[in-house]
């Protein structure tokens, strides 16, 4: 597991770190998307386009204000701080096209079903489920991936994948 996730850190656009940190560090960066998917999964059965346009606005003060991230605070106090592993760091560009990405999915899952257009809350909505599969169980955070492809660092982002040789 620990070449994951030291693939998943670099991805993430974060420096190598000792082991025992990068373990810790990789447990707050995942806490965010262990709260939020859940949310995203009743907003989908619910059809809530309010619960989904609340999402939005939180990812994107997440996008925006990276280092006020309620999230990341939250770990660092309850999770973080008592593992003795410090403040963790605001996110990077990666990290925040991935917020972004899932931000502006939201946006448009609740402004579709608030507009009567549920096929496309649907297609936003199974993005999103696709997105946080692929981070949660997988271990590989398309955004990110998206970041260093549109970078033209498509062997970079080669490298950082679950199964890559780092």
């Amino acid at each position: 597991m620990s070449r994951v996730v030291e693939n998943f850190m670099r991805q993430q656009g974060f420096a190598e770190e000792p082991p025992d940190r990068r373990q810790v560090h990789f447990d707050g960066l995942t806490f965010q998307p262990r709260l939020v998917f859940p949310t995203v999964l009743v907003a989908i059965v619910l059809q809530s386009g309010p619960l989904h346009l609340v999402l939005s606005a939180v990812l994107w003060w997440n996008t925006l204000v990276p280092r006020l991230n309620p999230f990341e605070r939250a770990w660092d106090r309850w999770f973080g701080g008592p593992r003795g592993a410090g403040p963790l760091p605001p996110a990077p560009g990666p990290r925040r096209l991935a917020q972004g990405m899932a931000a502006t999915l939201n946006l448009v899952a609740g402004l579709a079903l608030l507009l009567g257009q549920p096929v496309l809350a649907w297609v936003a909505e199974a993005f999103l489920v696709v997105g946080f599969s692929a981070l949660l169980f997988g271990k590989l955070c398309l955004g990110a991936w998206l970041y260093y492809a549109l970078k033209g660092q498509v062997r970079f982002a080669n490298a950082t994948l679950p199964w890559g040789k780092g």
